[in-house]
């Protein structure tokens, strides 16, 4: 009886669903304004067992913010996440966040490029 015990209890650790959020990822511009069509890459890198999440659960996204400079991620475990943005015309974009409530906005304003210099 014990072990069934046992047995019951790791299925319900093991077994347990993560929980989930709703992200939305907003890239803005240096002034304020929304960034249209700028590469966002969203990575789960750590918080709940991985392998079992690689198994069930889709853990990396890459998509394209809209006109008003977001992209939404319908469900990502919650947890640690790298983000990246690319845009043509701006600094690339990168910086890990953690996702702990139900529904989260990630708000991104990028950086335009830096002047390039030569050593010669």
């Amino acid at each position: 009886m014990r072990s069934l015990l046992l047995l019951f209890a790791t299925c319900l650790v093991l077994c347990a669903e993560p929980p989930m959020s709703k992200l939305s990822v907003h890239v803005l511009t240096p002034s304020g304004k929304p960034l249209d069509r700028a590469s966002v890459i969203v990575k789960f890198v750590s918080g709940h067992d991985k392998l079992k999440l690689y198994l069930k659960h889709r853990t990396q996204w890459e998509t394209k913010t809209d006109q008003e400079g977001f992209t939404h991620i319908p469900a990502i475990p919650q947890g640690k996440i790298r983000v990246q943005v690319i845009a043509s015309g701006y600094q690339t974009f990168g910086q890990e966040f953690d996702v702990d409530k139900d529904e989260q906005i990630i708000d991104i304003k990028l950086n335009p490029p830096q002047a390039q210099y030569s050593a010669h």
